[in-house]
């Protein structure tokens, strides 16, 4: 399998597929690298090369017990695109995914960096509080938290439906979105799904996105359970200086996953790369 060791040691497997300019993909929360298939196979039919890996602890990469923190993610994302020696390269993230491109950006800068995507992203700051009362109340954090420990099978299955709005009528949301939210989020362990709770609610981006001195494209559903819009994605469009928002309407917090945003999202992703 292909792997990238880490300046801690820890084992990330990640999937390269095409050749071209590369496009680095980051997966949310509680997923893996596989949720973005889709859009890796897109980007290398149209030329690029597609990269993405599996978060510590998360899918194929080590089970390790520490380092689920940002800069830690950043610096293993840094890891990843220093082995790979990858260069004018376009970052995509989705929700903490994009969590973990900003704090890159504001730790290591955007020397080998073309451009950003932010996806559902939780930047700049997912904790409701005075300054964000847009913000997600703290006792959701400690409801994710305790699902995960009392019965996390079930508790993926449940969380599945908020996060692909397969609880609104007419939803374009399958079976198989909810089988493979499912599937991938039982490959998380335990201790970082819990710990990338702890890290997700309580970061703040504001002095990463400041550092943004790329052309961003942010992509945020307006019925995104999970992350809500009004905290994450229309402040992130302001907060950084070159960016473009694109709102889909009645869009999920898996708009990569669910057909028809799935497409769509496609679509500008590639528009956006031809830039």
């Amino acid at each position: 399998m292909p792997i990238c060791t880490t300046r801690d040691g820890v084992d990330l497997f990640y999937q390269d597929w095409g050749q071209g300019r590369p496009v680095v993909f980051i997966h949310g929360w509680p997923l893996n690298g596989d949720a973005w298939q889709d859009q890796m196979k897109a980007v290398a039919d149209a030329g690029y090369r597609a990269v993405a890996h599996d978060r510590r602890g998360h899918g194929r990469s080590a089970p390790v017990f520490d380092g689920y923190d940002f800069d830690t993610f950043a610096d293993d994302l840094d890891d990843l695109l220093t082995t790979l020696d990858l260069r004018d390269a376009t970052l995509v993230g989705h929700s903490m995914g994009g969590g973990e491109l900003a704090r890159y950006i504001g730790r290591h800068g955007t020397g080998r960096v073309r451009s950003a995507v932010l996806l559902s992203a939780i930047p700049p700051l997912m904790l409701q509080g005075p300054d964000n009362p847009e913000g997600v109340p703290e006792e959701v954090f400690d409801g994710l938290r305790k699902g995960i420990l009392d019965e996390r099978s079930q508790f993926w299955r449940e969380t599945a439906v908020g996060f692909l709005s397969a609880n609104r009528e007419g939803t374009r949301a399958t079976q198989g979105n909810q089988d493979a939210f499912w599937y991938m989020a039982m490959a998380q362990r335990i201790e970082g799904g819990v710990r990338c709770v702890d890290a997700f609610a309580y970061t703040d981006f504001h002095a990463d996105l400041a550092a943004f001195d790329v052309p961003t494209l942010v992509v945020h559903g307006d019925d995104d359970q999970i992350v809500p819009i009004d905290a994450t994605g229309r402040k992130a469009a302001q907060l950084i200086a070159d960016a473009t928002l694109k709102v889909y309407e009645g869009g999920s917090h898996g708009i990569a996953m669910v057909p028809g945003d799935k497409a769509r999202f496609n679509a500008d992703l590639l528009e956006f790369l031809g830039r």
